[in-house]
């Protein structure tokens, strides 16, 4: 597993809310390539639930589709937009977990049509959302055309 270098961080503008580490009200989300799939480690913070120490849906959604985002800029090498998130909730999943894991891997591909598994695992490894995903992608000259200069990884493998 290795940490997967952030592509944006010296573009000016850059503030996503799921990625961008200077976002103060972002979710700061880092990313590593682990063989076919892209996984984030993610601390919840009680800041983003709904019920009480229950971590907001909206929240879970929006790391399910960027954990997505993410396979499609470091396996594919371009960009693109959501086209559908199907979000299932298995299980609560709470603010006051040390640590949930994202997992996202390609299913299937037909051109520039990219079909995506994402979940997420409590502390104890157990799967509380999931989710299926469909994105747009961008051919990777227009990517470049906007500023995708390719996504790489850094540092040595690390082994969890």
């Amino acid at each position: 597993m290795r940490k997967i270098k952030n592509p944006w961080q010296s573009k000016p503008g850059y503030y996503c809310f799921g990625c961008s580490p200077d976002n103060p009200a972002g979710v700061k989300m880092e990313f590593y390539e682990d063989g076919d799939e892209v996984v984030c480690f993610w601390k919840p913070q009680a800041e983003y639930q709904g019920w009480i120490n229950t971590l907001h849906g909206g929240i879970q959604a929006t790391l399910m589709d960027e954990c997505a985002a993410w396979v499609i800029t470091r396996k594919l090498q371009t960009t693109g937009v959501t086209s559908k998130l199907e979000v299932k909730y298995k299980k609560p999943l709470m603010t006051t977990e040390p640590q949930l894991t994202i997992r996202a891997r390609i299913t299937e591909q037909k051109r520039n049509v990219v079909y995506l598994h994402v979940h997420i695992e409590n502390s104890m490894g157990e799967i509380c959302s999931e989710a299926e995903a469909i994105y747009f992608t961008a051919p990777q000259e227009k990517a470049r055309e906007m500023g995708f200069e390719g996504c790489e990884l850094e540092g040595d493998e690390l082994f969890f």
